[in-house]
């Protein structure tokens, strides 16, 4: 918006409902800026490096993992926020935080977890995350969690809109001693955050699908976007070598997407920035979108993936390993809580059967993809005289 014009949407550094625990402010950086530092510098934040998206990480140092993807959608996030003139610092610590809460194994992990937690609250990526920022963190001297600001915590809870009924038993409890607001619409910031999430993994799956050989470039030719994306590429470029040919297919689809985003959005914006919009900062409906045309075009690009890509028999067979992985860890220490590192020992003295389920799942959510298959390995036997006790 103009100089002139407060714009209410824009949150500006010092616009923020503050943190539960108050502290004094910095002078150089602003309460968004240190958020996203904190983010950056947690230890969940580095384990991403060894937590996959589709593939686990061992299979090559090619594929995407969570932390290469996190870094994609706060590269993307910050583009589009500054695009639209919205505040980029929270747009970009939402997007840097928003995969924490995320198992080992993708999905497949998730869900896994999920049905072992399902007499104990069940379990849910979103409200890890807020659990990760909010009380598994623990250096500071004066809390636990990394005490983010009111703003940052509401777009992690929140990022892909807002939570109505069946809300897990962690946000509920959080949120009694700080409300997050969970009937209504996030933060522009927090929704694109989101769709910058969307415009990453759909690109990069696709890239990541080819490069495993899970289909080949010819058959995206068949797809919205894509193919026409191809067309474009090889009619400027003849006999381009494949994996730039592939390249700028995919540089022309992100940018295709981010523009759409772009025009969608903007008239939105404006219809909430203008003075007779009574609308404070969280808006009453989605306002960061993709058209519909682009919007049915994802989903027949989603489709095309969650048949060839998520459900491709190899993609099945790491599914089926990580979801027994995951459950014969948590069977084991549920059964055998003395295994446990000892520091996780001494937090399950405390509990009744729920308060334990809920820390051993605190343990499996927070290992990467090797150390999960380490710890599954060194507990069931195999291979058992040739490894030490760790």
């Amino acid at each position: 918006g103009s100089s002139t014009m407060p714009n209410v949407f824009s949150l500006t550094p010092d616009a923020t409902r503050g943190r539960l625990y108050p502290e004094l402010e910095s002078k150089n950086r602003s309460a968004f800026q240190r958020d996203r530092d904190r983010i950056i510098h947690s230890s969940a934040f580095r384990k991403l490096k060894h937590k996959t998206q589709v593939f686990v990480a061992h299979e090559g140092d090619y594929f995407r993992t969570r932390l290469t993807h996190s870094i994609e959608v706060g590269q993307i996030s910050r583009s589009i926020s500054a695009l639209l003139g919205l505040n980029v610092d929270l747009t970009e610590a939402i997007a840097l935080a928003h995969d924490l809460g995320h198992t080992p194994f993708g999905h497949a992990g998730e869900e896994a977890l999920n049905e072992c937690m399902l007499t104990y609250g069940g379990f849910d990526h979103n409200a890890q995350a807020i659990k990760i920022v909010t009380k598994l963190e623990q250096k500071y001297a004066e809390f636990d969690g990394l005490n983010l600001t009111w703003e940052t915590l509401e777009g992690i809870a929140k990022h892909n809109g807002p939570l109505k009924d069946d809300i897990n038993y962690y946000l509920r409890s959080y949120n009694q001693k700080h409300n997050l607001d969970f009937h209504t619409y996030p933060s522009c910031e927090a929704q694109v955050a989101s769709i910058s999430d969307d415009i990453a993994y759909n690109n990069h799956d696709l890239s990541d699908g080819l490069r495993a050989g899970l289909f080949n470039a010819s058959e995206l030719l068949g797809l919205p976007i894509i193919g026409s994306c191809f067309r474009e590429v090889d009619k400027k470029y003849t006999n381009l070598e494949e994996h730039r040919r592939q390249h700028e297919v995919f540089r022309r689809v992100f940018s295709l997407m981010v523009e759409d985003v772009l025009n969608e959005s903007r008239p939105r914006l404006a219809k909430l920035r203008s003075p007779s919009s009574k609308q404070k900062r969280n808006p009453k409906f989605p306002v960061i979108q993709f058209s519909d045309s682009l919007s049915k075009d994802l989903a027949v690009i989603k489709s095309f993936l969650y048949e060839r890509m998520y459900r491709h028999w190899k993609v099945n067979r790491m599914r089926f390993k990580a979801n027994r992985i995951i459950k014969e860890l948590f069977l084991i220490f549920s059964e055998q809580g003395d295994v446990l590192p000892e520091d996780w020992q001494r937090l399950l003295d405390f509990e009744n059967e729920r308060g334990r389920a809920r820390i051993i799942s605190d343990y499996i959510a927070g290992m990467t993809d090797r150390y999960a298959l380490m710890e599954h390995s060194r507990l069931t036997n195999q291979r058992f005289f040739d490894q030490s006790y760790e």
